[in-house]
């Protein structure tokens, strides 16, 4: 039976300061194609006691407001330049839009992937599908459920900010929902010019694979277009992650121990290839972002909220991925990782901000997103910490979800140890891809 949803306010909220007007120029990064859409968070807090509905919505909107004024862009309004060479944003303090709801559903029905792509799609009623004209840069909707518990539904305009700066701004949000007070850290900071090609081209094109087009050679986009998705959702834990490892290096002929996101990586790619059943000569990719922020020089400065990742790129043949092992996999996402340095990141710069303005291609693609690793699973509006934390909807981009009550620490890696995968795969393939995933020395 389909959940009833039902809104009760819908507004826009200003800043609750004067901001300055003005237009402020994105980057390079930030105008790329592919990152033109709406970025979607769904975070689940369990019940209160003695919650007081109303109040906290005051609070909230209130908080909003406040928030709105140190990162006064995300009040503004994106648009293409002129000249067309990227985007900027419009500041007059147009404000974000906030909405309050009420469902049917239940903290507990997040525990498990919805049974379709769009299941969860009030909990964010207002979709931005295009953030070019005229749409609000942040949606936020905070709906009551039927069993006392929250659901917080936040949509971003991806060109404004990357996950980290989304993260970031959502912390500083609620620190304010909750009555925290005095000076947040970190400060947001603009400089969006430090994204931008610089005069001296970079010496090598070792970003070159990242926008190489393969050839389609079994209808892979047709598939992922006409074929329903069905989503999945799996969690690893740090016994899990401690078998991958040991796995991957005994398959490997490299000496030092991977990661947790490599090992976990190379995994998922290969259970997804194998359950595709694609053709063995067909060319896949695996893109993931790569944090640029210590990686440029100078690095970035704390507070950066812009866009500041580039996509590190794997690629094998179906034949290869599929029958190595998982050594193999892991050690194609380590040196993807390794070659993610300066030049690589000037490379990109240059490519997407030139007259191609190149985008990856998705033919043979998966795309790994690690929302583990942003701070989401300690946003806290004075509601606790959520209990479930990822997409609105899900789809073919794969996800590294953070786990509610994680006691595991950081691997070195950058990676906690407890991860939620999810991903939407065809129906056709979802049986078979759910058994590998869940079974590592297949």
């Amino acid at each position: 039976m389909a959940s009833l949803s039902r809104v009760k306010e819908a507004v826009v909220v200003t800043p609750s300061d004067p901001t300055p007007s003005c237009v402020l120029s994105l980057s390079a990064i930030d105008s790329q194609l592919f990152l033109r859409f709406t970025i979607e968070y769904l975070l689940v807090y369990p019940p209160g006691q003695n919650t007081n509905q109303a109040l906290t919505a005051t609070r909230v909107k209130a908080a909003l407001a406040k928030a709105l004024v140190p990162y006064y862009p995300l009040a503004g309004r994106v648009r293409p330049k002129p000249d067309g060479s990227g985007l900027e944003v419009v500041c007059r303090g147009q404000g974000a839009v906030f909405i309050e709801a009420v469902s049917d559903r239940a903290v507990s029905e997040f525990q498990h992937a919805p049974r379709y792509v769009t299941q969860w799609r009030k909990l964010l009623s207002l979709h931005v599908a295009d953030v070019l004209k005229g749409a609000p840069t942040v949606v936020v909707q905070l709906t009551w459920l039927k069993d006392g518990g929250a659901a917080l539904g936040v949509g971003f305009n991806h060109s404004v900010c990357d996950g980290i700066g989304s993260a970031e701004f959502l912390n500083c949000f609620a620190a304010l929902a909750a009555g925290k007070h005095g000076e947040f850290r970190p400060m947001p900071v603009w400089d969006r010019h430090l994204m931008d090609p610089t005069a001296v081209s970079p010496r090598e094109q070792n970003h070159a694979a990242l926008f190489d087009k393969v050839p389609d050679l079994c209808g892979f986009m047709n598939r992922f277009t006409n074929e329903r998705l069905c989503p999945t959702s799996v969690v690893f834990n740090k016994t899990h992650a401690t078998e991958l490892k040991k796995l991957a290096l005994s398959t490997s002929r490299l000496s030092s121990e991977f990661t947790a996101f490599e090992v976990l990586s190379g995994h998922v790619w290969r259970s997804w290839a194998r359950a595709l059943n694609l053709p063995s000569n067909q060319i896949l990719k695996l893109l993931f972002s790569v944090n640029v922020r210590e990686r440029v020089k100078p690095s970035l400065p704390e507070g950066y909220y812009g866009n500041a990742f580039v996509l590190g790129c794997a690629q094998s043949s179906v034949k290869e991925l599929t029958e190595k092992r998982l050594g193999y996999a892991a050690g194609l996402v380590r040196r993807a990782k390794e070659r993610v340095g300066e030049e690589y990141v000037r490379g990109v710069v240059e490519s997407v901000s030139g007259e191609t303005k190149a985008s990856p291609d998705s033919v043979g693609v998966l795309i790994v997103s690690q929302w583990s690793r942003l701070g989401l699973d300690r946003v806290d509006f004075g509601m606790g910490r959520p209990v479930h934390v990822g997409p609105i909807c899900s789809d073919r981009y794969c996800l590294f979800l953070p786990v509610n009550n994680d006691g595991d620490d950081d691997d070195g890696g950058g990676q906690g140890i407890s991860v939620k995968v999810m991903v939407a795969v065809p129906t056709s393939a979802v049986d078979k891809y759910e058994l590998l995933v869940n079974s590592p020395y297949s």
